[in-house]
Order: structure tokens, then C-alpha cells, then sequence
């Protein structure tokens, strides 16, 4: 596997969320959790406090894309990560914790947090922040295009 940076993490981490619905078709909305354990060293530090773990690649049937690639963003409690240009689009799902996310062209800022989704932007600028006292994952949905 290549070296993967936040940029590529994000990108390849909303993929996984593209995954996850066959364990909620099993049970009522609302009640299907995906919550990983990690350990303090699994996956591949991206900074103090923020580490990537490849979940897998999955081919797309979309127009125009053709795979994702799904990784987990583990940060620990006030961890952020560094502001970088997302090198493809992506889909996040937080599984665990709360975050500040902020965005710059255009500048925005907002919270997200377990059970919410949001999305970046090829060429856009993100970073984010776990504000919450447990460990938080974001769980990136990385759209590889064909």
C-alpha cells in the first residue's frame, strides 16, 4: 500500500460508510452500532493522537467512480489533525466521539458528532478536531474515481 497522508485517509475512510449498511438492514433504524476497538498502535499515526487504519477497497458500480476505499480516522480525546487539501471526494460517518470540523474554501466551521455524516470536497481544505472526552472515529468513505 502506498504511504497514505489525512488527505487520502479521508478520502479512502468514506468508503467504508458505503459498506457498513448490510449490518443495519438486520435490525430496526437506529439500533445497528459500528463502533471499532482499536489498539494504541494499530494503523499508522498521522499526528500526536490521530492514527489510520485501512478497513478495505470495495469496486463501485457508480458512474465514474471506481472504487472505495474505507479507512478509520481514530482520534483521541482533544486530538486534531492537520488542515490539508482532500486529494479526492469523500463521505465521513463518525462511529464514535464529537467533532469541530472546519472547512476553508469557503470558510466554515461545525460540530458533527456519533451518527452524523458530512462530506469533503476534492481540492478543498479540512481539519478536524475531537472535542469530546472519548476516543472518536471517523469513518471515511474515500471515492476513488475510474
Amino acid at each position: 500500500m502506498e504511504e497514505i497522508n489525512r488527505r487520502s485517509a479521508l478520502t479512502i475512510g468514506l468508503a467504508t460508510a458505503a459498506a457498513t449498511p448490510l449490518f443495519a438492514l438486520a435490525t430496526p433504524a437506529g439500533a445497528a452500532e459500528i463502533v471499532p476497538t482499536y489498539g494504541p498502535n494499530d494503523g499508522k499515526e498521522l499526528a500526536p493522537g490521530v492514527r489510520i487504519v485501512e478497513v478495505g477497497t470495495w469496486d463501485s458500480d457508480m458512474t465514474g467512480i471506481k472504487s472505495i476505499l474505507v479507512l478509520d480516522v481514530v482520534f483521541q480525546p482533544g486530538a486534531a489533525d492537520k488542515e490539508s487539501v482532500m486529494d479526492n471526494d469523500m463521505v465521513c460517518f463518525i462511529t464514535a466521539g464529537e467533532f469541530t470540523i472546519k472547512k476553508t474554501n469557503p470558510d466554515k466551521k461545525f460540530n458533527v458528532k456519533k451518527g452524523e455524516y458530512y462530506t469533503c470536497g476534492k481540492g478543498k481544505t479540512d481539519q478536524a478536531t475531537n472535542i469530546s472526552k472519548e476516543v472518536g472515529i471517523h469513518r471515511i468513505s474515500v471515492l476513488i474515481p475510474a
